[in-house]
């Protein structure tokens, strides 16, 4: 029996995370900025609006690695979405921010995001939405623990 419900776990959430990807994308899809992978998406979010942001800091959220970043950070200078600065106190700091055009997609991506919260405090009420957020910030930690054991 306990293997049935491992596999099933795993099913779940395994299709819950495709099925998120899989409807940010195609939301994303259908706007002006359809030359995004929603990899690229999640960089410019990272960023955030209020940016200066260290590369570090970027890689961190994102949880990869800084060689990577840049690699993202390059393409998205060249699509006009980011830019980058050295602070003149020390240029080793390279800072990132978005462009007026990064942060109308940072606020595109935005409202998909609070539709799917609001469609989700719709379909969840009182002690069911409590039980699903206690349980999606337990697992939250489990895999924020398991990520930092890697480093």
């Amino acid at each position: 029996m306990e293997n049935k419900k491992e596999e099933v776990l795993n099913k779940l959430l395994v299709q819950l995370f495709n099925d998120i990807l899989h409807i940010e994308e195609k939301s994303m899809k259908n706007t002006e900025f359809a030359n995004l992978s929603i990899t690229e998406i999640h960089t410019i979010e990272a960023i955030g609006k209020e940016g200066n942001r260290t590369m570090g800091e970027i890689a961190h959220d994102l949880r990869i690695t800084v060689g990577t970043l840049t690699t993202a950070i390059n393409r998205l200078i060249k699509k006009g979405y980011v830019e980058r600065k050295r602070i003149e106190e020390d240029r080793r700091v390279v800072l990132v921010n978005l462009t007026e055009k990064g942060e109308e997609v940072f606020n595109v991506h935005s409202i998909f995001h609070k539709e799917m919260i609001d469609a989700i405090l719709e379909a969840f009420k009182g002690e069911d939405l409590e039980i699903l957020t206690k349980i999606l910030g337990k697992a939250s930690r489990f895999f924020e623990r398991k990520y930092e054991s890697f480093q």
